[in-house]
This record gives structure tokens, C-alpha cells and sequence, in this order.
């Protein structure tokens, strides 16, 4: 059962890292708990289930809200208060191509990952700086923080870029 533990304590820290939403973070904690169990006690499976349960909980509770204002403050803002207007003004990053509400795309705010789309005339490259400019449901509507940075990036990443701009020439 250590076996066990210790691969699901590395897939959902793997998991972790992908999303940065600090609570996978404290499962897989958990799991190394319960492997630490079953290496003194193999047969305990109560026990390991029991030290996954008590470990993860008390990491949530105890741990996972000063972490997260850590990470929410770390542009020296205060953490926006809900979703509808609260973020309303934030800045993010593009993880992808930010295109209309047709092709959108992601961003990471507050190190978690949220759909985000633009009614920029042009898709919004990927690691541009944007301006949260309203919230549809749990899209974000986002604008190029630099509209030139950002167009300049999605050029140099699109060489047949000229057939999305309607042939216009747009000066880098």
C-alpha cells in the first residue's frame, strides 16, 4: 500500500503544480502522511486512511488560507472579494491565445487558472499583461494591459497573420 500512496501523493502534486489552486497541494500531502503510515505499519489501512483524512483536512484549514493570501498578494494588491466585480480592475497573464467568445482562452489570476475571452479586434498573445474588464458567468473579460506588446507577440507567433487582420498591415 505504500506503493500506492506514494504514487497518489505524486499525481496529485503534479496535478498541483499545473493549477497552482493550493488544494491538490494538501491531498497529496495527505497521501505522503498515509505512505509514512504504512511504512511503519503496513497492515494499518485504517490508519493510513485516517492519517491521509486528518493531514489533508488540517492543511485545507490550517494552512491553505495563509498560503493563498500569500500568493494573492504577491503583486502587492489586496485579494479581490468574489468573483462578480471583485476582480474587475486585477491584472493577469494570458497562458494561451485570448481570442473573442468564439476562440477564448486562459489566463492566471491570483495563481489559478480562469477562461477568459476579449472584445480586443485582435487575439491577445500568450504571457501578454491584462486588465480584468468585466466577469461573464466564470469568463473573464480581459483587455491587453500594452495593446502594442501584446499584438507584436501574436505576430511574431502567427506568420500568416495577414489573413486574420482582414490584410491590413500592422506596424510591429
Amino acid at each position: 500500500m505504500l506503493f500506492v500512496w506514494l504514487v497518489i501523493g505524486v499525481v496529485l502534486l503534479g496535478a498541483e503544480l499545473h493549477h497552482l489552486a493550493l488544494y491538490l497541494l494538501f491531498g497529496s500531502l495527505g497521501a505522503f502522511a498515509a505512505a509514512t503510515v504504512a511504512l511503519v505499519a503496513p497492515g494499518a489501512l485504517l490508519g493510513q486512511g485516517a492519517a491521509a483524512v486528518a493531514a489533508t483536512g488540517a492543511g485545507l484549514v490550517l494552512v491553505r488560507p495563509h498560503l493563498s493570501a500569500i500568493v494573492h498578494r504577491r503583486d502587492g494588491r489586496s485579494p479581490a472579494k468574489g468573483v462578480h466585480g471583485g476582480f474587475v480592475g486585477h491584472h493577469a497573464i494570458t497562458l494561451d491565445e485570448v481570442g473573442d467568445a468564439s476562440r477564448p482562452g486562459h489566463v492566471r489570476l491570483a495563481g489559478e487558472r480562469w477562461l477568459a475571452a476579449t472584445d480586443w479586434p485582435h487575439p491577445i498573445a500568450i504571457g501578454a499583461e491584462v486588465v480584468i474588464t468585466a466577469v461573464i458567468g466564470t469568463t473573464l473579460h480581459v483587455l491587453p494591459l500594452d495593446p502594442t506588446e501584446g499584438l507584436a507577440r501574436t505576430l511574431e507567433q502567427s506568420p500568416d497573420t495577414s489573413s486574420r487582420l482582414g490584410g491590413e498591415e500592422v506596424p510591429q
